[in-house]
């Protein structure tokens, strides 16, 4: 049984099995440093899977479940359009070609990883992951501050301000800020 296409979404276009695997093997391939900005696009801008708001929507959801966040996006994306099926395809997808490229990486590594140009090519990639990370934030937080200022982007800038700028721990800003969030959701409905 497969999940039907959301209804509120005319524009979104439903893939196949074989579409969800290509599609999350280029988001695999091409995140160096994290693949959310590429799964984001792959996703959203250029095949149109989901919308900005749908994708904010479900990556949220990906954050609450335990592992790393791309991955439990994969599985909650893949379900959502092929069941079980696209779960696990979508999964295969992200998770395989990086374990072959890695385990190469790591036999070529234990041959010359002390090589000094190795590394400064290492520092060079970590400076571009973290350009397009912070690029693909504002991307997902545009949504929020375009549609409405209201309590959603004051909460995301509360906790942001207390675990980046205050320090404080993050279980502690989620302890605080999740049930205050809830409620105003709730109160909003």
């Amino acid at each position: 049984m497969t999940a039907a296409a959301p209804s509120s979404s005319p524009t979104v276009i439903r893939p196949t099995l074989y579409e969800l695997f290509r599609a999350f093997a280029v988001v695999s391939v091409s995140g160096f440093g994290g693949a959310l900005p590429w799964a984001r696009r792959k996703i959203v801008e250029q095949n149109r899977w989901m919308t900005a708001e749908e994708f904010n929507e479900a990556f949220a959801l990906s954050q609450f479940l335990p592992g790393p966040n791309v991955v439990n996006f994969s599985v909650v994306f893949g379900s959502r359009f092929g069941g079980v099926a696209g779960a696990a395809v979508a999964l295969a997808g992200l998770m395989g070609p990086p374990l072959i490229i890695v385990t190469i990486l790591a036999m070529l590594y234990a041959r010359f990883g002390d090589l000094e140009m190795l590394g400064r090519i290492l520092i060079g990639i970590t400076a571009a992951a973290v350009g397009l990370l912070i690029a693909v934030v504002a991307k997902m937080a545009a949504p929020l501050f375009r549609a409405r200022w209201d309590w959603a982007p004051l909460i995301a800038i509360a906790a942001f301000v207390g675990v980046a700028i205050v320090q404080w721990p993050l279980p502690l800003v989620f302890v605080v800020l999740a049930p205050i969030s809830i409620a105003c959701a709730w109160m909003t409905r």
